[in-house]
């Protein structure tokens, strides 16, 4: 089981000294899929990044700015991806403190829908230095940051390692609260499971993810998230061989112990399994795998 860590104790608005060189205020935009809200962090004395701006809401701007100490400004503005409880205010953050906008633009165009998988997509989201690739090495006052390329949630999504604490900020990629949405065709279930395991290779102390408490024992939790997706790959592929073939006829078995809010994002998250599966040769559909495809066992 994911040893998950949801415990955090803030105050909206508020600016939480979480460590050395890293603050965090969270903005008020608690749900089923950003947690408490979210988390946005501020990096450095000084000369300072801010990390995953946040929704456009402006209260969470002047709870940015006032975070400020005396003399301090802005130098980066650092975005993990382009959903909107994420990218939206790195606009209006630019236009206070003239600072630059770093990120990956959007690569893949989620396809319509009227199932909602996230808090929603900031379509428009373009950096103005990208990172696409990762590799990038970002410095400020006392701080040193590297972008990692980590695609799966989101074909475009970046985490951020902090070389001085050895600390990543892990976006939406890995949380402690809850498993990560796989949402096809931005979402990609393969590049996913390889990034993960891009990130345990580092050897990181701790991940800060946009959303919730901080993940202090990396290593076993990044082993239990994987062994997740495999448990989850096993038991749809189980499904199929036992005749359920349709995605929507899963969804209620496999997450029975899941928000049902959240059944309409974890079938797209099945579906990811299914690409993903498909591609591998295990099972097989006739035409392109989508939502409403029936699937049934190779060979």
């Amino acid at each position: 089981m994911i040893p998950y860590v949801r415990d955090i104790t803030f105050e909206y608005g508020a600016c939480d000294q979480v460590s050395p060189l890293i603050r965090r205020v969270i903005a008020r935009n608690p749900g089923p899929f950003t947690f408490t809200g979210t988390g946005t962090y501020i990096v450095g004395r000084g000369q300072v990044a801010v990390i995953d701006p946040g929704p456009d809401l402006p209260e969470h701007l002047e709870a940015i700015l006032a975070a400020l100490e005396p003399g301090e400004r802005v130098s980066h503005i650092l975005v993990t991806h382009h959903h909107s409880d994420h990218s939206p205010l790195a606009g209006p953050l630019k236009a206070r403190t003239g600072a630059p906008i770093y990120g990956c633009a959007v690569g893949i165009q989620a396809e319509e829908s009227t199932i909602r998988t996230e808090a929603g997509a900031d379509l428009g989201f373009s950096p103005d230095i990208s990172l696409c690739g990762g590799g990038q090495i970002i410095e400020g006052q006392g701080w040193t940051i590297e972008a990692l390329a980590t695609p799966g949630h989101t074909s475009n999504h970046i985490c951020f390692g902090l070389k001085e604490e050895n600390a990543l900020f892990s976006g939406d990629h890995i949380m402690g609260w809850s498993t990560t949405v796989i949402t096809p065709p931005d979402g990609d279930m393969t590049d996913y499971m390889e990034s993960l395991e891009r990130v345990k290779a580092r050897g990181y102390d701790v991940l800060w993810p946009t959303h919730g408490p901080p993940i202090r024992d990396v290593t076993p939790f990044i082993e239990a998230y994987a062994a997740h997706r495999r448990a989850r790959e096993a038991q749809v592929l189980q499904a199929v061989k036992d005749g359920h073939g349709k995605i929507v006829e899963m969804v209620p078995v496999l997450y029975a112990d899941v928000d049902p809010r959240l059944h309409p994002a974890a079938a797209r998250s099945v579906l990811g399994h299914m690409i993903d599966l498909v591609r591998r040769g295990k099972v097989v559909t006739d035409g392109a795998p989508g939502i409403d495809s029936l699937y049934r066992p190779a060979g």
